[in-house]
């Protein structure tokens, strides 16, 4: 079966994006793996599923698939991206664009300087729900903010803020993300028992009120170039220590987001940038994939 695909980037963070509105796709774990691995498939962080909507109010559905096979909640940087390719395929003129994701619904709009804002939805700071177990951890507040003490094996105790942006967050505050432990701890953290659907896991310096540099240890991906939705979660963290203002430059390795948050609506603006297209032989794919895998 031939599938016609997009390959896009928002920041770095790099998809593979393709319609189901008008080709038949049957996405599945083994099948994402295939595309997404970097020497033996297309290669990207994530695979972004285009497809009609079944929320009443919306214009269509947008699903994520990680490298990992496994579908995940939400994706700031590629929500850029899913609005871009919608306008470049023609397959809507409408804008903004209200996008049906797994926890409800999210607007997306494309401006005339060539970037993207996404009306990230609601932002939860209760534990259960990422879900976080936080019963017995050492606590203690900064500001408006609950920081947990996570113990990690053989490597001491990170201090997290933790957050659900439709996906789950936790932040640690670090003095230089070019010296941060993000291979050592990133690990370790994403996949804490405490966390029950694994973690993203972001690592914020803080330059000034306005600005940060972030990296982002991402949840069945590893450590990518730019995470959108962790660069909302270290944003809103950071506010609510009392240590950033609204809006936020946020400097990630593959460039720099704008993040705003009045304490309710979040708002995240950033480029959605157009690689090349392409089409690609799906079962042909997943057996040489296999058979290279095994």
């Amino acid at each position: 079966m031939i599938w016609q695909f997009t390959k896009m980037h928002g920041a770095g963070n790099d998809f593979i994006v393709i319609d189901g509105v008008s080709q038949p796709i049957e996405m599945t774990p083994e099948r994402a793996r295939a595309l997404a691995h970097r020497q033996l498939g297309i290669g990207a962080d994530q695979i972004l599923l285009v497809e009609n909507p079944s929320h009443p109010e919306a214009d269509f559905r947008y699903r994520i698939f990680n490298a990992d096979g496994s579908e995940v909640e939400h994706c700031g940087n590629g929500a850029r991206c899913f609005v871009r390719f919608i306008h470049e395929q023609r397959l809507s003129r409408r804008n903004p664009l209200k996008a049906e994701i797994a926890t409800g619904l999210i607007i997306l709009e494309e401006k005339e300087n060539n970037s993207v804002t996404v009306d990230m939805g609601l932002t939860r700071f209760d534990p259960a729900a990422l879900p976080f177990d936080a019963e017995d951890l050492s606590h203690c507040q900064a500001h408006e903010e609950t920081l947990w003490n996570l113990p990690l094996p053989n490597a001491g105790t990170a201090a997290l803020s933790v957050l659900a942006i439709s996906n789950p967050h936790a932040v640690l505050l670090v003095d230089n993300i070019d010296t941060a432990p993000v291979a050592e701890q990133g690990p370790l953290i994403e996949s804490h028992p405490r966390f029950g659907n694994r973690v993203n896991v972001g690592f914020m310096q803080i330059i000034n009120r306005n600005q940060i540099r972030l990296r982002v240890y991402e949840r069945g991906v590893g450590e990518t170039l730019s995470c959108g939705t962790g660069a909302c979660a270290a944003v809103a963290t950071g506010i609510r220590r009392g240590l950033l203002d609204s809006p936020v430059n946020v400097q990630t390795r593959g460039g720099q987001l704008t993040v705003e948050w009045d304490g309710t609506r979040l708002q995240m603006t950033g480029p959605a940038t157009t690689v090349f297209s392409g089409q690609v032989d799906i079962d042909k794919l997943v057996k040489d994939f296999c058979l290279q895998d095994e």
